[in-house]
């Protein structure tokens, strides 16, 4: 007997299912875009407990005759292909034929159509689990319905695999809002456990559909991109003002020919356009659309479509970084204004301050606190550290063991970080090292008994935020102190950020932020720990469930310990701002308390807080040996 054998076609449908159908989300943009490439103005979805029973999808497209609605049931069955030749130019969404039957074998799945050239009836065609039920007559108008029930129905080991109900809707409404995004000429509607999301009607300008499925709170940030063209190249869209950033790529969005795609040449050509225009580390808002020659890409090197090739990757990433920067440069630059008078010095004003301010002044002119928050930090690094021949040597603990306990409140707390350290314990003890001075503004130099010492200020308060914000996690205490907000701070998010949200909301709570619920994915924060500046309340938010959403667990496994040390490390981020305002007491103050931190070493983000050069290295480069000392 052969041990080779071909397989049932139940299986082979199944198999194929597995590439295509991964989740609930993706049955839903198999079937919307056949809609759009059946030529639909209106597309209604509709969805219950995350997809998982029931997917609805209505077009008023072409439609499908009885002998179509049947063969387009069987594999690698398309309308969109004719040669080989057809390959190198896909100017459709779907064009292997596998979605249907593959989306039939794994559910209970009903397909309703009815063709415009058919005046009477329409067709039903039901299948479960890949068994056709029956094939009848329905009276229905021009357009196709298609139903999934019960997905995974003869596959349950694969329902294991998906996410609570909440993540898997926000991926469908996440992926509804992109491809209503990039057909602005399409009407869509989407429907939650008969409960409406958004509906849209067809729109001229893409500000438009922008508004009225991301908001106005984003759209205002928005300035629309003219239409360049090169050859075949043609880009537009709409892109976020300088400063105006996040700490994840979920809103950079770019579109290739109508289909959302993932493109590092295109993100890679985003990001280098805003390069000095927002914090390192950080991603801008954007919604870019790039046109093509069908034949100068490859869509078909994901089995799901997501990215996307260009034969030209070059010439595409030079054409759109020269094309935004010219747009950015134009689009954001400042208008110069007449002043008759010339504004008098400050005796405030000395030379050194001026010469930190312009030390401070970015690539573009632009000053930090100008360009937005603080840059999104990753969690700490345990294998960072000095480099060897720069490894700080400890001072003795016991040398520095406290004399006197009592509750202080050191100066570096002058920011709007103070009420972090209120609670803290500093020790009176002496600081094993001399000041010397400041060094541009950021450093401190300190002579030690082994050498120098240079400190970075702002790594070293970070270092002593974090630990501090994790003994206050570590207590398990409900008690944090918090500042209630006289005005409620109204946050708008998007589907996966609102859904991170509610899985991690009752560790927030315990953290000191009470977001209530006021509306989908509309939330109202009334208070915020006491250590957060309010004006920096709904950045922070963001940035932290967009951080979670990228390093955290469902809520089947919420890993509380990862989310209090993601919270401290970008609370530790934002709690410094201003290293020029601390006196040398402060100075001296956070260097002592540097000491007894449990890793004095580094920052949160991995950063070395400070590093020491011997006297001998100090004599090598002076050319000195140790006969000639002093």
């Amino acid at each position: 007997m052969s041990s080779i054998c071909l397989l049932p076609d139940t299986v082979i449908n199944q198999i194929a299912a597995g590439e295509v159908i991964e989740r609930p989300v993706a049955v839903v943009k198999e079937l919307v875009e056949n809609s759009l490439d059946a030529g639909a103005t209106r597309i209604e979805i509709s969805f219950k407990k995350g997809g998982k029973s029931h997917i609805r999808i209505e077009d008023n497209g072409h439609g499908m005759t009885p002998d179509e609605a049947q063969l387009a049931l069987r594999r690698h069955a398309t309308s969109k292909l004719r040669t080989v030749e057809d390959l190198g130019r896909i100017t459709s969404f779907g064009f292997r034929g596998e979605a249907l039957p593959s989306i039939a074998s794994v559910a209970r799945f009903t397909l309703r159509t009815r063709a415009a050239g058919d005046p009477t009836h329409g067709t039903e065609i039901l299948i479960d689990g890949g068994k056709l039920i029956h094939q009848r007559d329905c009276g229905m108008p021009v357009g196709t319905t298609l139903t999934i029930d019960d997905l995974f129905n003869t596959v349950p080991a694969r329902r294991k695999f998906l996410k609570t109900d909440n993540t898997e809707a926000a991926h469908i409404i996440h992926l509804a809002r992109l491809l209503a995004i990039a057909n602005p000429n399409t009407a869509f509607t989407l429907t939650e456990d008969d409960r409406p999301l958004f509906k849209s009607p067809r729109c001229r300008r893409l500000y438009d559909r922008i508004v009225e499925i991301w908001g106005h709170s984003i759209a205002t940030q928005l300035r629309e991109v003219e239409v360049v063209r090169d050859g075949d190249l043609r880009l537009y869209g709409l892109l976020g003002k300088p400063g105006f950033s996040r700490a994840t790529r979920q809103e950079l969005i770019t579109i290739v020919n109508r289909r959302p795609v993932e493109s590092r040449t295109l993100s890679y050509a985003l990001l280098e356009s805003y390069h000095t225009l927002i914090p390192k580390g950080r991603y801008p808002v954007a919604f870019l659309f790039l046109e093509i020659d069908p034949a100068a890409i490859d869509v078909n090197v994901h089995p799901a479509k997501r990215e996307i090739r260009f034969i030209d990757e070059g010439a595409v990433r030079h054409f759109v970084i020269q094309s935004l920067n010219k747009f950015l440069k134009t689009a954001f630059s400042p208008k110069p204004t007449v002043s008759n008078h010339t504004p008098s010095s400050s005796p405030e004003s000395s030379p050194a301050q001026s010469h930190r301010s312009t030390a401070k002044m970015g690539v573009s002119g632009v000053a930090p606190s100008e360009v937005g928050d603080a840059q999104a930090v990753i969690a700490p690094s345990r294998s960072c550290s000095p480099l060897p021949s720069q490894t700080p040597r400890l001072p003795n603990k016991t040398a520095l063991a406290p004399k006197d306990v009592r509750s202080s409140k050191t100066p570096v707390a002058a920011t709007s970080s103070s009420s972090i350290d209120k609670g803290s314990v500093v020790a009176e003890m002496p600081l094993p090292w001399s000041f010397i001075g400041r060094l541009y503004g950021s450093y401190a130099l300190f002579e030690s008994e082994a050498g120098l010492i240079c400190l970075d200020l702002r790594a070293a308060h970070e270092r002593l935020t974090f630990e501090g914000l994790q003994e206050n996690f570590a207590s398990k205490s409900s008690n944090v102190p918090r500042q209630a907000l006289l005005l409620p701070i109204p946050i708008e998010l998007e589907p996966l950020s609102a859904a991170a949200l509610l899985e991690h909301r009752d560790l927030l709570e315990k953290a000191g932020f009470s977001l209530s619920e006021f509306g989908r994915n509309f939330f109202r924060m009334e208070t915020i720990p006491d250590w957060l500046d309010p004006a920096q309340g709904e950045a922070f938010i963001r940035d932290l469930l967009q951080t979670l959403r990228e390093r955290g667990r469902s809520s089947a496994g919420v890993n509380t310990n990862f989310t209090y040390e993601t919270l401290a490390c970008l609370a530790a981020a934002r709690a410094f701002r201003r290293e020029d305002t601390l006196s040398k007491s402060a100075i001296i103050d956070l260097a002592r308390r540097l000491l007894h931190c449990k890793q004095p070493l580094t920052s949160p983000r991995g950063r070395p807080t400070y590093f020491e050069l011997s006297r001998s290295q100090i004599e090598k480069q002076l050319g000195r040996t140790q006969k000639s000392r002093p």
